[in-house]
């Protein structure tokens, strides 16, 4: 993972939020990465949504978990987040703006195809750590002719 965002300032709280939830993001690039459907589920709120383009919102963690086993039977990832943004709202909400570049590999042709996206990750913090409540990404390639 690589990240372009700095802190917002240099406020403790601010630099201690701002690398949590880098920590949090590269979790979820590894289990990407890894098709780890448990370890996508320890990133995501109980409640979280996730949002893909071309599909209806999926909400709370039993959907979510099913969406990602789908995502994994279908395809392998090999992509590198970048971190854009990060802002911290208020104590226990912030949002991410990431984009990423890689491959994924269609499991069934076991062909590679490029894949580049930007992220939108709007994440809130429980008692201990910070989760995924919102995701939504759309593709950065052009579109085929």
């Amino acid at each position: 993972m690589k990240s372009l965002a700095k802190p917002v300032s240099g406020n403790p709280t601010d630099v201690l939020a701002h690398a949590e939830i880098e920590h949090l993001l590269r979790a979820y690039e590894s289990a990407l990465n890894a098709s780890d459907v448990d370890a996508v589920m320890t990133v995501f709120a109980p409640d979280g949504v996730f949002m893909a383009p071309n599909s209806v919102s999926t909400v709370g963690a039993a959907a979510i978990r099913t969406a990602y086993e789908g995502i994994f039977r279908t395809i392998a990832f090999d992509t590198e987040l970048t971190v854009e943004e990060v802002v911290q709202l208020a104590p226990g909400w912030a949002f991410a703006r990431t984009s990423s570049n890689g491959r994924v590999t269609l499991n069934a042709l076991a062909q590679q195809v490029p894949d580049a996206n930007h992220e939108l990750f709007i994440l809130q913090k429980d008692d201990a750590a910070w989760k995924i409540a919102r995701y939504a990404f759309a593709s950065t390639r052009p579109v085929a002719q």
